[in-house]
C-alpha cells in the first residue's frame, strides 16, 4: 500500500515537473536565440565529427540532424533535463527544437551533456515534422551509439531509423539516457 502511495506521489510530481516546463520555460530568459542555437549546434558538431569519424561517416549519409550542443540534468530523486538544439539538412538549419524530460528514483546531482540524432530515412523525419511531441523510444527506432562503436563504424548497414550519439559528459549524476525524453518544436 505504502510502495503503491509513494509511486503516484512520483507520478503526479514527474506530471508537474513537465507541466512547468512546458508553461514556464518558453518564457523564462533561459531560452537561447537562434543565432546562439546554431552557433553552438555547429560546433558541437564539428567537434564529434572530428573526434568520431564514424559519426561524420553516419551524417553523410543521414537525411536529417538533430544536434542538442547542451543537455542540463538535475534533481534529487526527482529530476529534469532541458536543452534547446537545431535540425539541420545538407548543412543548413530548417527548424528548431527542445528535449524535456523527468525521472525518478535513486539519483542526485547536476549534469550537462550534449547528444545529436542522425535520421536515416524521411519516414524518420517525417515522424519528427508530424509528432506533437517526439518522445524517444516510442516512434521510429533508436539505437544509442558510444564514441568506442562510433570510432569503428560501418555504414553499410545503417539504413533506417534514428541513430544517437551523446557527448561532452560533464557533472555528477548516476548514469545518462535519453529514453523517455520528449522533443517538440519550438520558435526561438
Amino acid at each position: 500500500m505504502k510502495l503503491n502511495f509513494l509511486k503516484a506521489c512520483a507520478s503526479v510530481a514527474i506530471a508537474v515537473i513537465m507541466v512547468c516546463f512546458n508553461v514556464l520555460i518558453p518564457t523564462m530568459a533561459l531560452a537561447a536565440s537562434a543565432s546562439a542555437i546554431d552557433r553552438d549546434a555547429r560546433a558541437s558538431l564539428a567537434d564529434l565529427y572530428k573526434h568520431t569519424p564514424g559519426a561524420k561517416a553516419l551524417g553523410d549519409k543521414a537525411v536529417a540532424v538533430l544536434v542538442f550542443p547542451s543537455i542540463v540534468k538535475g534533481g534529487f530523486i526527482i529530476a529534469g533535463q532541458y536543452g534547446d538544439g537545431a535540425l539541420r539538412k545538407g548543412g543548413k538549419t530548417v527548424a528548431y527544437y527542445r528535449s524535456l524530460a523527468a525521472s525518478y528514483g535513486f539519483q542526485a546531482g547536476i549534469q550537462a551533456f550534449g547528444y545529436v540524432l542522425f535520421f536515416m530515412d524521411d519516414e524518420s523525419v517525417r515522424y519528427l515534422d508530424n509528432s506533437a511531441g517526439f518522445e524517444l523510444g516510442t516512434g521510429p527506432s533508436l539505437v544509442v551509439l558510444d564514441s568506442g562503436f562510433g570510432k569503428n563504424l560501418s555504414t553499410t548497414t545503417l539504413q533506417k531509423g534514428v541513430y544517437a550519439f551523446i557527448f561532452d559528459q560533464k557533472g555528477l549524476m548516476g548514469g545518462v539516457g535519453i529514453q523517455g525524453t520528449k522533443i517538440t518544436k519550438i520558435n526561438p
